[in-house]
């Protein structure tokens, strides 16, 4: 494989997360309504350690559990954010 060849690799998986990451925005945006509608609060700290501990499980590597962690802490915030901009104030 090329550097070129390599690159359009990532190019493509780039794409792929992309549509990944707005899917499960999408997804939050549904649950943080239901929460709103259900007097929930959006942070749920149990439920995003489930999350951390099965990824973390599940990593195959070469990124560390470490990396994994960081990385769906950020998707989670994001989500969390959006969740509380789209349900207002909630």
């Amino acid at each position: 494989m090329t550097i070129d060849d390599i690159r359009e690799e990532i190019d493509r998986l780039d794409n792929e997360l992309l549509v990944i990451f707005n899917r499960r925005a999408d997804m939050a945006l549904k649950i943080g309504h239901l929460k709103k509608d259900l007097g929930l609060p959006i942070y749920d700290p149990s439920r995003e350690k489930r999350i951390f501990t099965k990824m973390e499980a599940l990593n195959p590597g070469p990124l560390n559990n470490s990396a994994i962690k960081r990385l769906f802490e950020r998707v989670i915030d994001e989500s969390r954010t959006l969740e509380r901009i789209k349900t207002k104030g909630f």
